[in-house]
């Protein structure tokens, strides 16, 4: 168990454990289409996550790499395909973080919420750009921000 979800419920460590998956999801599908090379990114970052995250995120990114890929898509394969329809039931999920957060320990709710950030932005730069290196697409700026998740920290 991680130290910070001790207050928690269960429901809402489930959907704190799997936000890095379901923002994987929204930034990947936003131009519709999930590829290979956006689920390889993913992946590779929680294998990264887990052994660099900062401190207070170890124990976090330890239990969310395990089985990262296996999880990641069967969560792809349970929401529907098209982009417009998916995105919303996303949103919606992670706009219950605004609620838990705030339960969370101040420093750990804000480096949650700049990790998930960076976990959006690199998954943008994943698919986009001259050899797929350093470009975010239209649909994947529009929500690289997560602006449906309050920063923590103001």
């Amino acid at each position: 168990m991680i130290p910070e979800f001790e207050k928690l419920t269960e429901e809402e460590t489930e959907l704190l454990l799997k936000t890095p998956i379901l923002v994987s999801i929204l930034i990947a599908g936003a131009d519709n289409e999930i590829d290979k090379s956006e689920i390889k990114k993913a992946v590779s970052i929680s294998k990264e996550k887990k052994k660099r995250a900062r401190a207070s995120l170890l124990d976090f990114y330890n239990e969310v790499a395990e089985h990262f890929e296996d999880k990641l898509l069967i969560m792809i394969h349970s929401f529907p395909p098209e982009a417009q329809n998916r995105n919303p039931i996303i949103i919606d999920e992670l706009e219950r973080l605004n609620d838990i957060l705030p339960k969370l320990d101040r420093q750990f709710a804000i480096e949650f919420y700049e990790s998930v950030k960076e976990i959006a932005k690199k998954i943008a730069e994943a698919s986009g750009g001259v050899l797929g290196y350093m470009a975010v697409g239209y649909e994947e700026s529009k929500l690289l921000e997560l602006k449906m998740i309050d920063n923590p920290s103001k």
